[in-house]
């Protein structure tokens, strides 16, 4: 289990995550809340929308907040002087307006704490293709990753954002010291087309941290994380696996391989549990469907909390 001590340090650590809501199931601030709390966070969420189901189902409702509703809601947090944060952690959004008002938060409350981490997921597609509006990426590359701390964006997202292709691990390298020089200190490529050299069975994944050391050097650490595939739609895990990489970047700063590693097996507990969880619901042969697919979130606290190590991370440099 989590030591006190680790407990005590991220009891004093507050977040303020602003992520999708949904009435049922896990995305968003769903995703990420609750395993942030396990872990000693305290959270403060706000709801960029606030939707019935996440849209992976046959329908959903719901509305959406607007830059100026973001607004509102943080000169109320600013206005009885509770806005002092150590985290900000953002993940989908499909308006400029309210990403641009996001950064001028996340760029107030850092003038307010130098030291505050902001950990963005910079969604913006996915093999191949954008799944948000056009307009959007020049804002992420111009605005939003020049003041984020962390970014784990897939390789799509990382060659578009670079303007590099990834064919091997050097390429990788290189974009992500490429993504270190728009800002970001931690990097971490979440999947990527790469072969594994543990078969086709595997997705391989990269992590860069750049460190400077007391006499003011720079140095960086590089690892490979080589993850096993699952043969099924989950919506939710990207909003989970940025919320355990703060968590484990928190408890483990100078250690991005420890990191990495908790955070991947944790991945994997909480998709191994639900993938059996929704193929026992649909039955022999059948595909689960996106209901029976809801991450098994709070059936998997134990293992949000001290998980086992089942994915070993591979130092590159």
């Amino acid at each position: 289990p989590v030591t006190h001590s680790w407990l005590a340090t991220a009891m004093e650590c507050r977040v303020l995550s602003i992520q999708s809501h949904v009435v049922r199931g896990y995305v968003g601030n769903k995703s990420a809340s609750f395993p942030l709390q396990v872990l000693g966070f305290e959270v403060d969420s706000i709801n960029s929308v606030q939707f019935s189901n996440h849209t992976g189902y046959s329908h959903w409702k719901g509305q959406v907040l607007t830059a100026d509703e973001l607004h509102v809601l943080y000169e109320g947090i600013k206005l009885n002087n509770v806005h002092q944060y150590d985290y900000v952690l953002t993940g989908y959004t499909r308006d400029t307006s309210f990403l641009e008002m996001v950064v001028d938060i996340v760029q107030e409350l850092k003038r307010a704490n130098p030291n505050l981490v902001y950990v963005c997921d910079p969604v913006l597609g996915d093999h191949g293709s954008m799944y948000v509006p056009q307009n959007l990426y020049p804002v992420y590359k111009n605005k939003v990753v020049p003041v984020a701390d962390i970014i784990t964006p897939n390789q799509f997202e990382a060659e578009l954002l670079t303007g590099k292709n990834i064919s091997t691990e050097k390429d990788a390298v290189e974009v992500m010291d490429l993504l270190h020089a728009m800002g970001p200190d931690t990097v971490v490529i979440t999947s990527s087309d790469l072969p594994s050299r543990l078969g086709d069975r595997f997705l391989v994944s990269l992590g860069s941290q750049r460190h400077v050391r007391p006499d003011g050097s720079r140095t960086t650490q590089r690892v490979r994380i080589e993850v096993p595939k699952v043969d099924a739609v989950f919506v939710g895990t990207g909003d989970l696996f940025a919320a355990m990489l703060l968590a484990w970047t928190h408890h483990y700063p100078n250690d991005l391989k420890t990191a990495c590693e908790k955070t991947f097996s944790v991945m994997h507990h909480v998709i191994q549990r639900t993938i059996s969880y929704a193929h026992e619901l649909a039955g022999p042969g059948r595909r689960p469907s996106p209901p029976q697919l809801e991450l098994r979130m709070v059936q998997s606290k134990a293992d949000i909390e001290d998980p086992a190590i089942v994915t070993e991370a591979t130092v590159i440099s």
